[in-house]
């Protein structure tokens, strides 16, 4: 493989304004390619660390030039003109240069960006799509395109927190194609906005991902308007369309109760809570259905829903494998929220997914709040034949880039969309 010429960051904005890092990575036979990095608003307490300039006068702190600057300068310098052998000799090498735990010296945005744009490069350099070329990473070949889960409502860190949970997305269950699969999530989107109207006088505003957030009056009403906006597009729930919910617990946990609008639920209460969701409504996901570290009620969490519906983890997680394993072992979780920045290189995300699929756990490859229009995220989750994506909504150019880079791969390969979840034949008893 060529050699490695150079590395230049520079600040980029986010979705919301807010800055974040693109790598520039050029190879010495003359490839070059470009990778920026998302950010979340709902971050775990066990992630890698972003690097933030923490000047108040610009960007209220948030500024990434340090982090940009190291890419240019320290990792630029200690990385020109020598050649790796593979990505995983690239990550590691980034990541001894860091010499941090939680990869704070020189930035996890900065680190992930290079990782990125190393292997962006590398897939150009070789001919090869980008898909195929993380799939090699894996030693494998793209077998399957996922599933979508589109954001259709959005309560919590996402959207002022008008309710506590965070998202309500919709699963188009017996699409056969993404093509299918996104008209469908149009259709009810579309009726969501009209219902959005009708029920609470209020116009298609939309939180972070891209969610309608009308002033739902709690998440239970979330769950019942999104089953009838299913209906209002001439679909039916649980067959056609199901339903994903994620809770982001942590956020309203305060280390003994879950604040439940004027409620104060114990662990157990919370469970049962959201056992009582999978009777009433076509929900098909429950993620970070408790607190990140109320480890003690996580397996009760996924004995009472694991068989109708995934345990997905997230904060839990990180897409950290000592987290993973843990959760492995405690039966805590049948599923895998995984996002790259929150480990920090491509190659541990790589060990994180080989964990998860190794225990027998669905995979979802997912986006962040603040995103930006490299579309990437769509090629990560074909190469490593994840089962459920996890974008946003389909409004805003930085979660349409993802799907309409997914529509092109499914055209170009024929690749069959995941069978999940399985559609009940016939079940009209959901409310409303």
């Amino acid at each position: 493989m060529n050699s490695l010429s150079s590395l230049t960051g520079r600040e980029i904005l986010d979705s919301r304004g807010r800055p974040t890092v693109e790598c520039r990575c050029v190879l010495s036979g003359g490839a070059w390619a470009l990778a920026s990095v998302p950010s979340g608003a709902s971050t775990g307490s066990a992630e890698a660390r972003e690097l933030r300039d923490g000047d108040p006068q610009r960007y209220l702190g948030l500024g990434c030039r340090t982090a940009a600057a190291h890419l240019s300068g320290e990792i630029h310098q200690a990385f020109a003109g020598r050649s790796f052998a593979d990505q995983r000799q690239f990550d590691r090498d980034l990541i001894e240069l860091d010499g941090t735990a939680d990869k704070s010296r020189l930035g996890a945005n900065a680190l992930l960006a290079a990782s990125l744009a190393f292997a962006r490069a590398v897939a150009l350099d070789r001919g090869v799509p980008l898909y195929d070329h993380f799939a090699g990473l894996l030693g494998d070949i793209p077998r399957q395109l996922p599933r979508l889960t589109i954001n259709l409502f959005s309560g919590g860190k996402h959207a002022g927190g008008q309710v506590p949970i965070q998202d309500v997305l919709i699963v188009p269950s017996s699409a056969a194609s993404t093509d299918v699969a996104l008209s469908q999530a149009f259709a009810v989107y579309q009726a969501a906005a009209r219902l959005t109207l009708e029920k609470y006088g209020m116009r298609a505003l939309t939180a972070d991902e891209g969610g309608l957030a009308p002033p739902f009056p709690d998440a239970e009403s979330m769950l019942s308007d999104a089953v009838a906006a299913i209906r209002a597009a001439g679909l039916q729930p649980g067959t056609d369309v199901a339903l994903a919910v994620d809770v982001a617990a942590t956020h309203f946990y305060d280390g003994r109760h879950y604040h439940w609008g004027s409620q104060r639920l114990d662990s157990g209460e919370m469970v049962q809570l959201l056992a009582g969701w999978l009777d009433r409504f076509p929900v098909v996901s429950i993620e970070d259905g408790l607190a990140e570290n109320d480890w003690s009620a996580w397996p009760e969490l996924c004995r009472c829903l694991a068989p109708r519906a995934l345990v997905l983890g997230d904060d839990l997680l990180c897409t950290n494998p000592a987290r993973i394993r843990r959760a492995i072992e405690s039966r805590s979780a049948t599923a895998l929220l995984l996002k790259v920045n929150q480990i920090g290189t491509l190659s541990e995300a790589a060990d994180a997914l080989r964990l998860a699929s190794g225990a027998g756990w669905r995979v979802t490859v997912s986006a962040r709040s603040g995103e930006t229009e490299d579309n990437w995220l769509a090629d990560l989750a074909v190469g490593w034949s994840a089962d459920q994506i996890k974008v946003g909504s389909i409004t805003q150019s930085e979660r349409l880039a993802k799907y309409n880079r997914l529509l092109a791969i499914e055209s170009d390969t024929h690749l069959p969309l995941v069978a999940w979840p399985a559609a009940p034949a016939e079940n009209s008893g959901f409310a409303p």
